[in-house]
């Protein structure tokens, strides 16, 4: 097994750019590890691949039943209906899945890709848990006005290029507290006025 890695890592097209770092770990297993221990490490990592992946399929089928569809579309009470509806939404979580892995080859690498994604998208959630949990002041309307601004704002900012996109998840947070903070003091003076 080590010397057919070997080959398929030599194959490799040489034209194609990469980091030392992303073959680090892959080096030191095939040069250092006996044969049956690199069996086991790759069994261990492909089962805990797919457990993870059945979990958070699992996981977006059965939320996306109970407060979409069922808050929503309330066609049945019979438990084997949501079942069946869980089953499909899974697999159609499943499907939006493949889609994003078919994409996610056109990135760098893979930790790149989910860092971006992450980077849109955690500063405004980081932000709102911070406004309610140490600015009790700020109302949940002001916030989920300052979280629909900020999401705005830093996909226009990662669109336009203007910072790292790891620096997005500071000034997603920073961002819906002030956005936030400002939205809650002009509703308040209004409602003085």
């Amino acid at each position: 097994m080590r010397s057919k890695a070997k080959v398929l890592l030599a194959k490799a097209d040489p034209d194609i750019a990469t980091n030392d770092k992303d073959y680090v770990f892959i080096h030191f297993i095939l040069n250092n590890l006996p044969r049956g221990l690199i069996g086991l490490l790759l069994a261990v990592i492909l089962s805990a691949a797919m457990s993870s992946t059945a979990s958070e399929l699992n996981a977006l089928g059965t939320i996306t039943t109970l407060d979409i569809y069922q808050r929503y579309a309330p066609v049945s009470t019979a438990p084997k209906h949501y079942l069946k509806m869980s089953k499909l939404f899974t697999f159609s979580w499943g499907i939006i899945a493949i889609a994003i892995a078919s994409v996610a080859s056109l990135f760098e690498n893979l930790i790149q890709l989910v860092n971006i994604i992450g980077s849109i998208f955690y500063g405004n959630v980081s932000g709102d848990l911070s406004s309610c949990l140490f600015f009790k002041r700020i109302q949940g309307k002001a916030v989920f006005y300052a979280a629909i601004v900020t999401q705005i704002l830093v996909i226009v900012i990662f669109y336009a290029d203007l910072m790292s996109y790891l620096w997005l998840n500071v000034l997603g947070c920073g961002l819906v507290i002030l956005i936030a903070y400002f939205f809650q003091l002009f509703s308040a003076k209004a409602k003085t006025a």
